[in-house]
């Protein structure tokens, strides 16, 4: 457990801190202003995608499903031949359309801000398509306990970006723009590109093309998997989905707040994503596999163990995060991002902004632990019923917040909602069994922990300030 955990957090970890750089390098040269919100617009819909079938509700319904059938081969070239055609279908049509979907975006764009948007919109679209054959190369890889590549590919967008900032360097604003959308389609091929070697390495292709060959003369036999797998897959992704859609609806509803608000909740939402992709995700990643053999295998009570022990670990580590990320927020910002175009009047704002969503890191990074049991348990319908009222939980408080607090109302309506999601999701799990987990010597360690990791935080915020 602790070795494939570490080497998605690792994986993370340079991949992140690949992205600081593209981000510290976008702000300089883009600032918050109306092209930054542009580009992260365009960018905004396709890596809502990426994160709803790479860091959710694919993986969690394809790995049991492909364990299971009988058929692996046929399986999982018709479950990747159906996807993949609907998404290369949306992907024409945003293409074909690029206006109307740039407006379904950002409804608070005016007519020309959405002319000028439309081709970005257009350009990143592409990176949907490949992102997801990446996801399903990346699940058959994690079938097999092969986690490094799909760990440290995502570096590659970033590389990709990154090579785009400095070959648009003193170019136009709009020049910029165009960059750093190919660059987001050349990042896309590079990661599809690694996960075939990968996935041939391993002798995975076998199966797949395989499955291709004999797709049509048994494709029958594999209609019951198949049928299983669309009905599981929709209340998974649904259920998964929920912090992706409430980003998105973020946006959404930023875009008809003043100048430069998409940009501020793009950069906090940056640093917040840093422990919970580092920590959480690449946790889940790494258990769902074991946990789903276990309970399979009607084996709950090493499931649970296991779950314990990933528990008080992911505790710990977010606990950390929360109080660093909440004491510090104002200096992180400040390290990051204040340079160039991006002014001291954009660091506070953003700074607010990060503290309302740091309040939710340690909510939102377990829910998804326990996520996992439910997953495992093929309780899709009821993760689906959580997402939902986390949702209508969101949407009604970021409409309540939207006109007193502004673009930070929207930051705290997402924490919020992610608590009640929290609470939603444990009650679901077992509220039992979840606090038997608190008997335990950790609970201790975790409670004097918060006082003195508070303080070590204050005194390295009035250090630092000294030379702020």
């Amino acid at each position: 457990m602790i070795r494939a955990i570490f080497t998605n957090s690792f994986g993370i970890l340079v991949s992140r801190i690949l992205g600081f750089i593209r981000d510290l390098m976008t702000a300089a040269a883009l600032g918050a202003n109306i092209y930054s919100d542009i580009f992260f617009i365009a960018f905004k819909l396709p890596n809502l995608f990426r994160r709803i079938f790479a860091e959710g509700a694919f993986t969690q319904v394809f790995i049991p499903a492909f364990a299971r059938s009988i058929h692996k081969s046929v399986f999982s070239a018709n479950i990747f031949l159906l996807f993949s055609s609907i998404i290369l279908i949306i992907t024409l049509l945003v293409n074909l359309l690029p206006a109307l979907a740039t407006k379904l975006i950002a409804v608070g764009f005016n007519d020309a801000t959405i002319e000028l948007a439309a081709p970005f919109v257009a350009i990143n679209f592409w990176y949907l398509p490949l992102i997801f054959m990446v996801t399903f190369l990346s699940t058959m890889l994690q079938y097999k306990h092969h986690f490094a590549t799909s760990a440290f590919s995502t570096a590659l967008l970033n590389i990709s970006l990154i090579l785009a900032l400095i070959l648009s360097k003193d170019k136009s604003q709009s020049e910029i723009v165009y960059y750093l959308s190919f660059g987001v389609v050349i990042g896309g091929i590079a990661q599809l590109a690694v996960h075939i070697i990968a996935v041939k390495k391993l002798g995975l292709m076998g199966i797949l093309l395989g499955g291709f060959k004999y797709l049509r003369v048994k494709s029958k036999i594999i209609k019951k998997d198949t049928r299983k797998f669309r009905r599981e897959f929709f209340p998974a992704m649904w259920g998964n989905s929920t912090a992706q859609i409430s980003g998105f609806l973020d946006t959404f509803l930023a875009s008809v707040l003043t100048a430069g608000s998409i940009s501020y909740l793009y950069y906090a939402n940056r640093i917040f994503q840093l422990p919970l992709a580092l920590f959480a995700i690449a946790t889940s990643i790494a258990l769902f596999p074991q946990i789903s053999k276990y309970l399979k295998n009607s084996d709950e009570k090493k499931a649970l163990a296991f779950l314990t022990k990933a528990f008080w670990f992911l505790a710990f580590l977010l606990t950390m995060s929360t109080l660093g990320g909440y004491i510090l927020a104002y200096e992180m910002v400040h390290f990051f991002f204040e340079r160039g175009a991006f002014t001291a009047e954009n660091t506070q704002t953003t700074t607010t902004v990060l503290q309302m969503y740091m309040i939710g890191l340690l909510p939102f990074g377990l829910q998804k632990l326990f996520l996992l049991w439910i997953y495992a348990k093929q309780m899709q319908l009821r993760a689906a019923k959580i997402a939902t009222i986390s949702l209508v939980f969101y949407v009604a408080l970021s409409l309540a917040l939207i006109k007193p607090m502004g673009v930070e109302g929207l930051a705290f309506a997402t924490t919020a909602s992610g608590i009640v999601g929290f609470i939603l999701t444990i009650k679901a799990f077992g509220t039992k069994d979840f606090f038997s987990m608190f008997h335990s010597k950790y609970s201790l360690y975790l409670l004097v922990s918060i006082p003195i990791l508070s303080i070590i935080f204050l005194i390295i915020k009035r250090f630092l300030h000294a030379y702020i």
